[in-house]
Order: C-alpha cells, then sequence, then structure tokens
C-alpha cells in the first residue's frame, strides 16, 4: 500500500485564465464550481457549489454537518466582507455535565458531548443572499449528482477514508453509511451516497429551514441523543451565522485579510507582524536564518492568541491592541535571532486536523475564500441515520477550565482552526487574491508561510505552495518544529543547534503540512492558480 501512495513531488505548472477559476482539493468540485461559473454564476456562487461538492467527495474532511468561515471581496466596491458560520455549543453543554461525565482538560473528538451545531449549511445559504447571484437549489445540483450517480474516489481521499473508518466510522452510530461492505472506499472505487442525496435535495428544496428544522435535524438530535450527547432539535433551530468585520494587517505591499475571533486567523497575522520588521527577501528562502524567524514568530503568535482567541461575543479579545504596530514593535524584541524561544509566553496588549479550503475569481474580479470542516476526518463519526453525513466534533475545542477565555459554556462558539484568507494591493485596494492552507494549528503557520512566498520571493502560487514547510506542533509556542522533506539537512541541522526540537517528516505523513489553493489576480485580469501537490485537487480556468 505505501508504495503505491502519492509523494507529494507535484511539477505541475500554474494554471492561468481569465474568464474565472476555481481551486480545491478535489477535481470533480473544482469541476463543480466551474460548471456553476459557466452557467452564469459569480466566485460566491461556485464557491457553494464546491463547498456542497467537497461534502460528497471528501466526507473524511467537510460535510454539511461540519462549520463553515468564508471571506468575499466585492470587485465593485473593493469591500472584504467575513462570514462566521460556526455552530454553537448545545444549551444543555455545561461544565458541570462534562465534569459529571468523567472527562477532564478537554472533550474527546469521538465523544457525542464534543457536537456542536453544524453551521456549514446555513453559511452555504447565508453567503449566496448576501453575495451570489444564482439560487441555491441551481448551486447544488452537481453535488447532488455526485451523490446519486457516485463519484471515483480519489488516493490520498482514500487513504484518510480508510483511517477514519478504521477509528471512527466501524465504532460509531450509522458510520456504515459511509462504507462499503464494511470498509473504506479503495482509490478508483465508485461511491455513491443517497442519504447525502437526500439531505442536498431536502436543502434545495426548502432551504436552510429544511435542514434546522425539517427531517435532517430530527435525525441530528435523535443521533446525538442517543449516543449520549444534548445536541436539541430546538438547538438546531436557533441556529444563526453573522456577517463580522474582518481584520487585517499589512504585510509589504499588500493586505492580508482574516476572520476574526472565534477563528484563529489573528494568529496569522500575529505572526506576519512579527516577521514584517525583518528583511525575509535577503535571507535564503530555505536557509536557517529565514526558517529561525519564521517559526520563533509563529511561537510568539501562538503565545498570544491560544489564551485569547474565543467567541468575541462573550469574550472581550483586544484585537486592534495586538494587531498594532507598537505591539509587535515590543514583541519583536523577544526574537534572539541565534536562539529559540521555547518558554514564549503572552505579552501584555497596549489596551485539529482535516478540513477542505478552495477559492473562486470570476472574470469581474469578484472573489471568494471559503472553508468547511468536520474538525478532525469525520468529526465524531456519528452519522444521523438515512443522511449519509457525520457530525463535528467542533466541541474538542473548547477549554475545560473554567477560567480560560475560550471555556465550555452553553451556546458559546468554540476555538476555530479553520481560517480563509484574502489578499488585496495596499496601493490601491486591488484584488490580488484568495489563498488558504488547511489543517489544524498548521493554518495560521501555512498562511505566514505562503504570504511571505508570495509577498517577499514574488513566487507564483505554484511555486508557493509547493515550497517545504514547517509546523509547529499542537499549535503551541514550545512545540516541538516538525520540518518537511526537501528542507535542506544543513538547515534542519542548525534549527536544532538553535535549540528547537526538530523531527524531520517525509511520505503520507507530510498531509500534516496542510493542504492549499491560492488564485493571484494580476491587474490586466490574468488568473494564477496553485493547487497543493499534498492533495488530490487542482486550479482551474474557466477559459
Amino acid at each position: 500500500m505505501e508504495a503505491d501512495l502519492p509523494e507529494f513531488d507535484s511539477l505541475r505548472m500554474p494554471a492561468l485564465g481569465t474568464g474565472g477559476m476555481v481551486a480545491s482539493s478535489q477535481p470533480l468540485a473544482t469541476a463543480a464550481g466551474l460548471r456553476i461559473l459557466a452557467s452564469g454564476g459569480n466566485a460566491t456562487d461556485a464557491c457553494v457549489a464546491t463547498a456542497a461538492a467537497l461534502a460528497v467527495t471528501e466526507p473524511c474532511n467537510t460535510g454539511i454537518g461540519g462549520d463553515c468561515f468564508a471571506l468575499f471581496y466585492d470587485a465593485a466596491s473593493g469591500a472584504v466582507s467575513a462570514l462566521n458560520g460556526s455552530g454553537r455549543a448545545p444549551a444543555e453543554l455545561t461544565l458541570e455535565r462534562v465534569q459529571a461525565a468523567g472527562l477532564e482538560g478537554a472533550i474527546p473528538w469521538s465523544h457525542p458531548l464534543a457536537i456542536t451545531v453544524p453551521g456549514a449549511c446555513a453559511g452555504w445559504q447565508d453567503t449566496l443572499e448576501r453575495f451570489g447571484t444564482l439560487p441555491l437549489a441551481r448551486v447544488l445540483e452537481p453535488a447532488v449528482e455526485l451523490a446519486e450517480r457516485g463519484f471515483p474516489v480519489a488516493p490520498i481521499a482514500a487513504r484518510q477514508w480508510a483511517l477514519g473508518a478504521r477509528i471512527q466510522l466501524s465504532r460509531q452510530p450509522g458510520g456504515h453509511e459511509l462504507l462499503l461492505d464494511g470498509r473504506a472506499p479503495r482509490p478508483g472505487e465508485i461511491f455513491r451516497n443517497p442519504g447525502m442525496a437526500r439531505t442536498l435535495r431536502t436543502v434545495a428544496e426548502h432551504g436552510k429551514k429544511g435542514f434546522y428544522e425539517g427531517a435532517p435535524a430530527r435525525a441530528i438530535a435523535a443521533a446525538v441523543q442517543s449516543a449520549g450527547g444534548c445536541l436539541s432539535e430546538a438547538d438546531l433551530a436557533e441556529h444563526r451565522s453573522t456577517w463580522e468585520t474582518p481584520i487585517s494587517t499589512v504585510y509589504r505591499d499588500l493586505r492580508v485579510w482574516e476572520c476574526p475571533p472565534n477563528g484563529q486567523g489573528l494568529a496569522a497575522l500575529l505572526a506576519l507582524n512579527l516577521v514584517g520588521g525583518f528583511d525575509l527577501a535577503s535571507l535564503d528562502p530555505l536557509g536557517p536564518d529565514r526558517w529561525h524567524l519564521l517559526i520563533e514568530a509563529m511561537r510568539l503568535a501562538f503565545a498570544d492568541a491560544r489564551p485569547l482567541i474565543a467567541d468575541p461575543a462573550m469574550v472581550p479579545i483586544p484585537v486592534d491592541e495586538l494587531l498594532s504596530p507598537a505591539y509587535a514593535d515590543t514583541r519583536r524584541r523577544e526574537i534572539d535571532p541565534r536562539r529559540a524561544n521555547l518558554e514564549a509566553r503572552a505579552g501584555q496588549p497596549l489596551g485539529g486536523s482535516d478540513t477542505v479550503y478552495f477559492c473562486a475569481v470570476d472574470a469581474r474580479g469578484n472573489a471568494c475564500s471559503f472553508i468547511n470542516s468536520n474538525y478532525w476526518m469525520f468529526g465524531t463519526g456519528i452519522v444521523p441515520e438515512g443522511f449519509g453525513f457525520p457530525l463535528q466534533n467542533r466541541g474538542s475545542g473548547f477549554s475545560l477550565d473554567p477560567g480560560h477565555a475560550n471555556a465550555l459554556a452553553p451556546r458559546k462558539r468554540p476555538y476555530h482552526t479553520i481560517i480563509p484568507g484574502l489578499l488585496t494591493r495596499e496601493a490601491d485596494g486591488s484584488l490580488y487574491g484568495p489563498f488558504g492552507v488547511m489543517g489544524g494549528f498548521m493554518q495560521p503557520q501555512g498562511h505566514l508561510l505562503v504570504a511571505s512566498a508570495l509577498a517577499d520571493d514574488g513566487l507564483d502560487p505554484q511555486r508557493a505552495l509547493d515550497r517545504p514547510r514547517f509546523c509547529i506542533n499542537s499549535g503551541t509556542a514550545d512545540g516541538e518544529v516538525a520540518l518537511e522533506q526537501g528542507l535542506p539537512e544543513a538547515t534542519a541541522a542548525e534549527l536544532e543547534a538553535r535549540g528547537h526540537a526538530v523531527s524531520r517528516v517525509s511520505g503520507f505523513a507530510r498531509v500534516q503540512f496542510g493542504r492549499g489553493q491560492v488564485i493571484r489576480r494580476d491587474p490586466n485580469g490574468a488568473l494564477w492558480g496553485g493547487s497543493d501537490p499534498r492533495a488530490d485537487g487542482c486550479a482551474m480556468p474557466l477559459s
């Protein structure tokens, strides 16, 4: 089996076009988005079609039982908007209930108490209603067809599916709906999901209300409660997406946009502010001096972000102070160019990992940056009977420390790892492009590395995504640093000499470094697309 696995050694060139472009981790999902663009839809329509298609073709990472976030760039106004499509804890989920269940530290990812309200369905419709041009039923057509007719499972998705089948689906209620004869589908096998087709047809006909108040909601509540959880039909009916003011910082000549907390985009912006004070372009892109600075900036960013990111509706977060130049100057002084700081602590402001990221740009220059996730693999692996999708385990992201900003509370949104990104040119506010790197706590690290490759080195999207990466494991300031195959051994050795605890990662394990997509729009309207070689996907132009 191992010998048949992809080596992530893509030598592909960037995709170019002018009539619109979609990039995702599954070619069939990319094709779904392109089909919607070709039928007159815009970037938002294409992204929602891609989201739904990915829910069918890559259920090991995403689905309608999970959450989503999105950024939208409006070409007419130059404005950037942010959607928070994450769900909240059930009304009856309290620290006392978790403690009574004998759980400590965090809710285990497979436990039914980890199930929060799935926000994706509402997020899809709400995004379309504000920025789309086509009806929801039309946008869902490609995904419905994939679920009903079946599709050949891609190689990397098949490997992830097999892992999730063994760990989750084989043990959880309803998991058999996502298996073939009790096992995961193999690469190239056709998988049909009539339950998911039923779910999508319900949404197409009745909209989000059909999901949150109809038969799917009853099946979700029944599945969770029979497994020992507490999500109710009332929790589902009360769910609402929210539109937020995006947060941003200027890096070189680009403005980097992220969704605000409860997502961890703040961590990426903090790190970019820190390395913005160094001349990275003068340093070897794969040399120890640059990599040390990037790692140290990320350590400090995690030290600040992890204790503070939570649901801003319940906990005040000093975002403006954290992103101020003065605060960055103060924190930057803690970076020693010759020595790792493994004891980085949060400063004083002046005032899990399975996801899909995808993006689209249309011919008019509108852009949508979208991310959708179950959290860990198939989430809990619990599947509502007859509906063909797993329920997320995002509640595992809560802290069980009552004094923590991210402490579990009823109707609270947890710390979220998934973050879409978007870049504009600071000189005139024009679109540079949407970008993102999926994968748990790798995501802000991926944003830092890709943004630096684009801005400091002028790489095209594909080359920026092909470049080796590091990952500070568990997203903690003192974590071991995983170094990806392709980084010169001399660099790895020097990082060790500077005090970093490092591990070298090769083969399929490189999925921990995330899977990204980037689309760049040049001032002349040319689109340059890149898709991560660590996934099955591609970037494709409409023309």
